[in-house]
């Protein structure tokens, strides 16, 4: 399929176009570039051999969503762009409603008239609201911030639109936390302020932009008193949206969801610790108090996903860590402008 891949250029994005490729398939990216750097597509094509064709503009511009499909063969999206912090969203709300909300509406008008059916999209656990300890697809969704329920909205519109189009074909995919680097160190996460997630935040502590970690709160309902989360690596995510779209060619469902972690926990000093090993010392952190909005545990049933893709993470927290410091120690000021 010849795929259309928004935020492309991003972080999980990039790693999709590579598995796609791997896959047989074409790929064009859509990227606005405001989180992400444009270098990243010279590294793309590196590691592919392939020239990638980009799209630079932002997907909430109607006419130009519209023109790109007009003039290019697509048969299938996979959507990631959109703005995705959660703290960020609580100060702009606005800002994440129209952006998120606008590219989606922008993207499926542009896909319906020009008879593309097939889309992934990029939802996430925050759909589970507080409720995210082994989280089934059939659990009731909610947010509790924002970002979280701009998901929700996406999800329900898109369902809505299922039902009103019985000839499209819907993935949504609930991603837990991704986290690791393409295995060359070439292309990984790079946030473009703070962290506002823990692994990226413990490789800028590591290569020495950052002095210390902050642990916020080691007093929760959890073996080590710290959060619980379900890491997944970026190539195993990426493989699971290579499966949902093939799976959509050949499925009946118009919406079909599935959650894509690894069904396992690790609390934020099992991270520390394990990252720690793949630097080779100790990295300096202190506790300091619980940040609002957070939940104690969080990981995926990914069961179905298992049974109805045939997919599952393949990588140890071990790997994450060993690829996320090969990133970060090749690139330690992340992408050159």
């Amino acid at each position: 399929m010849r795929v259309l891949v928004s935020g492309g250029a991003g972080y999980i994005g990039s790693h999709t176009v590579l598995a796609l490729v791997a896959a047989g398939h074409d790929v064009v990216v859509v990227d606005d570039f405001s989180n992400a750097k444009p270098t990243v597509v010279g590294r793309l094509e590196a590691l592919t051999g392939r020239h990638i064709p980009v799209h630079a503009f932002d997907l909430t511009d109607i006419d130009k969503t519209e023109h790109l499909f007009a003039t290019d063969t697509i048969d299938a999206v996979i959507h990631f762009a959109g703005y995705k912090a959660v703290g960020e969203s609580v100060q702009k709300p606005l800002d994440y409603y129209q952006n998120n909300l606008g590219s989606t509406f922008s993207l499926v008008r542009a896909m319906q008239k020009h008879d593309v059916d097939k889309l992934v999209f990029s939802s996430s656990a925050t759909v589970y609201g507080t409720d995210q300890a082994g989280a089934t697809e059939d659990r009731p969704t909610f947010a509790t911030n924002p970002y979280g329920w701009t998901k929700v909205m996406q999800e329900q519109i898109l369902r809505d639109i299922a039902v009103a189009d019985p000839e499209m074909r819907i993935a949504l995919l609930r991603y837990f936390n991704p986290v690791g680097a393409h295995p060359s160190g070439t292309i990984g996460e790079d946030p473009s302020d703070v962290p506002n997630n823990l692994m990226p935040y413990i490789a800028q502590v590591a290569v020495g932009r950052r002095e210390k970690l902050q642990v916020f709160g080691d007093d929760y309902d959890t073996p080590d008193g710290t959060g619980v989360r379900d890491y997944i690596h970026v190539e195993d995510l990426a493989a699971g949206h290579v499966a949902a779209l093939e799976k959509l060619a050949v499925t009946d469902e118009p919406i079909s969801t599935w959650n894509l972690g690894s069904g396992r926990g690790t609390s934020v000093l099992e991270l520390l610790h394990a990252f720690e090993k793949a630097v080779g010392r100790e990295l300096p952190y202190e506790v300091v108090g619980r940040r609002a909005g957070d939940v104690a545990t969080s990981y995926a049933d990914p069961s179905k996903a298992n049974a109805e893709l045939g997919w599952s993470t393949q990588k140890t927290v071990e790997e994450m860590c060993a690829d996320t410091w090969r990133w970060q120690s090749q690139n330690p000021d992340g992408y050159p402008d």
